[in-house]
């Protein structure tokens, strides 16, 4: 069975994270369905050193392929870190497109790595990027939101179902708080038909980060593609009626419908759910 995909036309999302992987997948597949992109990310075109990278992707190149699709694309460069920054993109954001509808914090770093072994600067990078980083774009958006209709703020985090994880707790501890802050703000605007929601993968995607830190090989990846039609089975529904809820694509998936998964694998075989046990050791799929 396949998605019965919803119609975004005149919708605008902010999404932090464009530039590759499942940020740059979610902002097209949004586009795909009418949706007006705020790319956002750290890599610009207008940056010095752009053209001497090795990091494919940039937020110009995001909102271009967004308005390929039909719709309308701002890029700005963002680091979620700065209050200042967010606060003025935010501000930017409303005065380009007159509201935005879908608030969706994407950006994140990681290090997998012991207490003992990450150092205190990259812990604070972990912090600042994950927590401080959907605080500060969630608190900017706040009361535009409880303004508009169909509003939404949705999370790339995990359902927060442990008190330990040993060997990468610091990289554990700011994916959670990432969940925590959202579902607290679905309890916090629940009077104001806001749908919070935090959404997970439950195998390892294929992304930049994913190869770089040697997290499996093709065999143990999906595609972006499931995380974005995760976004969009969720945006299909009434934001008053669903928020709080912490979600696993698969899962969520196949609830609305899906059976056949093999779409989204890099190969044959379904890979294991490595990053729903990554926080959940007891994580089994559903039947």
């Amino acid at each position: 069975m396949s998605l019965e995909k919803p119609d975004l036309s005149g919708q605008t999302a902010f999404i932090t994270g464009t530039t590759r992987g499942i940020g740059k997948a979610i902002a097209l597949a949004l586009a795909e369905q009418g949706c007006n992109i705020v790319s956002t990310g750290k890599t610009s075109e207008e940056d010095d050193d752009y053209e001497d990278s090795d990091l494919k992707g940039s937020i110009e190149e995001t909102a271009r392929e967004a308005r390929e699709r039909g719709v309308e694309a701002l890029p700005i460069q963002l680091n979620v870190r700065d209050e200042a920054e967010v606060e003025a993109a935010a501000e930017r954001a409303i005065d380009e497109f007159g509201e935005v509808n879908i608030v969706i914090n994407n950006a994140s770093a990681i290090q997998l790595a012991t207490v003992a072994d990450l150092p205190p600067n990259r812990f604070d990078l972990l912090t600042d990027v994950n927590v401080r980083g959907t605080y500060l774009t969630s608190r900017a958006f706040i009361d535009h939101l409880r303004e508009v209709d169909d509003a939404w703020l949705l999370t790339n985090a995990p359902p927060v179902t442990v008190d330990r994880a040993p060997g990468e707790a610091p990289y554990a501890w700011s994916k959670l708080g990432m969940s925590f802050l959202t579902l607290s703000l679905a309890t916090e605007l629940s009077g104001d038909d806001v749908g919070c929601n935090a959404f997970w993968p439950v195998t390892a995607i294929d992304t930049r980060a994913t190869r770089y830190f040697g997290l499996g090989t093709e065999d143990d990846w999906r595609t972006p593609d499931i995380v974005a039609d995760t976004v969009l089975e969720i945006l299909g529904r009434d934001p008053a009626e669903f928020t709080g809820n912490a979600v696993y694509d698969e899962d969520f998936l196949r609830e609305a419908g899906v059976e056949d998964f093999s779409r989204y694998n890099l190969t044959e075989g379904d890979p294991a759910p490595m990053s729903a046990q990554m926080f959940d050791p007891d994580y089994s799929r559903l039947e």
